[in-house]
């Protein structure tokens, strides 16, 4: 008893020692600990690791417990009022059908009493109106339905994409998630000469893009690595330097980013051989996507500087999700 009691207090004095430490993204550690009992007054304390893989997908549902809880609190955020509405149109749904049932029960009362067939008319018109309202609100259920449904489905994908990791140098790496609130990621994923083409026609809007928080993600989905040249001169320094912290992001984890890519491109009905841009807003969501060539000085004209009078007010005029 003595050592039992010792032991509870040991496990009292570290609360924090879960069997099982979960982290969203696409590995985790899974931290145990194990108490061995030497004597009636020593316990010793172990720790072992050990590291599984976690494969998160991003199809129309959310992948996971963890993903889709995250999912549904910023569905909730973004849209307060949804599950008020979606309460009422249950509580109308219920209560026309309660009516329905009741004009019903007085239909076949009415009909099998001959006395009573002057009641059938407004018995009829009774159970229509219950009939129109209940499929009215169910119609209006079922589109709120869908539309949270593919809301969440969407904020899974996008957690899901915020997990891969990126390569900024040779010391750090960080999650795509670290750069909200910081920059507007712009992802690149195609052949290497299609990296290649658009970092050349980068080169004019380089110093603009910086200026509103633009930084490019290159993901050559043929395996290779980009060759990006810069002159070295006096005249091009500065533009090297510029250009250089525009595209000195690295995808790191190339089968991740490529599983992510594929399903993003089948959900589009987009090839999976076309090449792609996909445009991030400050806050992490997607704003926009397309095939071919992102257009540089679009993104000059629709995004604010995120320096300035104006970086304040307009960190939000990202463009429409």
């Amino acid at each position: 008893m003595a050592a039992v009691a010792r032991l509870a207090a040991v496990i009292i004095d570290f609360p924090n020692c879960n069997p099982t430490v979960k982290c969203l993204g696409f590995s985790r550690h899974i931290t145990t600990y194990n108490f061995a009992v030497t004597s009636v007054h020593s316990i010793r304390r172990y720790r072992s690791r050990e590291s599984s893989a976690v494969i998160c997908s991003a199809s129309n549902e959310p992948s996971s417990s963890e993903i889709s809880s995250t999912a549904k609190i910023r569905s909730e955020v973004l849209t307060p009022f949804r599950s008020v509405r979606m309460f009422f149109y249950l509580a109308f749904i219920a209560s026309g059908s309660l009516g329905g049932f009741i004009a019903l029960t007085r239909l076949i009362a009415a009909l099998s009493n001959s006395s009573r067939a002057a009641e059938v008319p407004e018995i009829f018109n009774g159970l229509g109106i219950d009939i129109g309202a209940v499929s009215f609100f169910a119609f209006l259920y079922y589109r709120e339905n869908n539309a949270k449904n593919a809301q969440v489905a969407r904020l899974s994908r996008e957690e899901n994409l915020s997990n891969l990791k990126l390569r900024i140098d040779e010391k750090r790496i960080r999650p795509l998630n670290a750069f909200r609130g910081i920059a507007r990621l712009v992802i690149l994923a195609g052949p290497t000469p299609f990296i290649e083409e658009s970092f050349k026609r980068s080169e004019q809007f380089s110093g603009d893009l910086l200026d509103r928080g633009v930084l490019v993600v290159p993901f050559c989905t043929d395996g290779n690595r980009p060759n990006f040249e810069f002159e070295e001169t006096e005249e091009t320094k500065e533009i090297n330097a510029k250009r250089k912290r525009l595209w000195q992001l690295a995808p790191l984890y190339a089968a991740e980013w490529t599983k992510w890519i594929d399903e993003q491109k089948k959900l589009a009905n987009v090839s999976p051989e076309s090449p792609v841009y996909l445009s991030l807003r400050m806050d992490g969501r997607v704003r926009g996507s397309g095939v071919g060539y992102p257009p540089w000085n679009a993104f000059i004209l629709q995004l604010p500087p995120v320096k300035g009078m104006w970086s304040g007010l307009l960190d939000g005029m990202d463009g429409r999700v």
